[in-house]
């Protein structure tokens, strides 16, 4: 069964390029980001972890912990950490764990349809790990997933737009409307009524009874 919003993520353990990681406790009290790759020494891959790895301060700000999961050893892993330093300019200074044996991604049904077919006629390619993209809240439940194929390089702004907007939202009731980026005007959840809104929120933008914008709250 696949994984949904509010499941606990799975835990396990696995070597990683930072040693050995017990997930959960690996993760603490931070957010978490899990994103898969399908092979080391892979061109979109390495355009995708080199955004990763220019992106590492930033989630540092907004603590969060970034995992790259990968069917791949750790000795490849270290050679291509050269690689994605070249490309990107600055060192991938986050955790990459060894997944040869899919435990993760299977954990995480982070393998394509094509996986599941019978052994016979599956390529390589049917059983590399999707691009798959999950963010963990510090209570270790998911709070969001994405899932790109194989040939389609993610989009990190927006992954980490998200981030924020998963960050601003949790366990308070207001709601990130279309586009949202940090700073814009947040939506009113309808548990509070007008007064109650305003109160705890200032002055209300109403354009619908059931739409009502806020000052995004620092």
């Amino acid at each position: 069964m696949s994984l949904r919003i509010n499941d606990v993520a799975p835990d396990f353990t696995a070597p990683s390029t930072e040693g050995e990681i017990r997930f959960h406790d690996w993760l603490g009290d931070s957010y978490g980001i899990i994103f898969s790759h399908p092979r080391d020494f892979t061109p979109v891959c390495t355009t995708e972890f080199g955004a990763v790895a220019q992106l590492v301060p930033e989630f540092e700000k907004r603590n969060t912990k970034v995992l790259g999961v990968s069917v791949d050893s750790l000795e490849d892993h270290g050679k291509w950490k050269r690689d994605i330093e070249q490309v990107a300019g600055v060192p991938a200074d986050f955790a990459m764990i060894d997944d040869r044996d899919l435990t993760v991604a299977k954990a995480y049904d982070m393998l394509p349809a094509e996986y599941y077919l019978p052994a016979e006629g599956r390529t390589p390619a049917h059983s590399a790990t999707v691009r798959s993209v999950f963010i963990i809240g510090p209570d270790k439940k998911i709070r969001l997933t994405m899932t790109y194929p194989m040939s389609i390089g993610r989009n990190f702004a927006e992954i980490l737009r998200a981030l924020d907007a998963v960050r601003k939202t949790d366990g308070v009731p207001i709601a990130t409307p279309a586009n949202w980026v940090p700073g814009q005007d947040v939506i009113v959840a309808l548990a509070l009524d007008d007064k109650a809104a305003a109160e705890r929120y200032g002055p209300l933008d109403i354009k619908l009874p059931y739409l009502r914008f806020a000052r995004d709250p620092a």
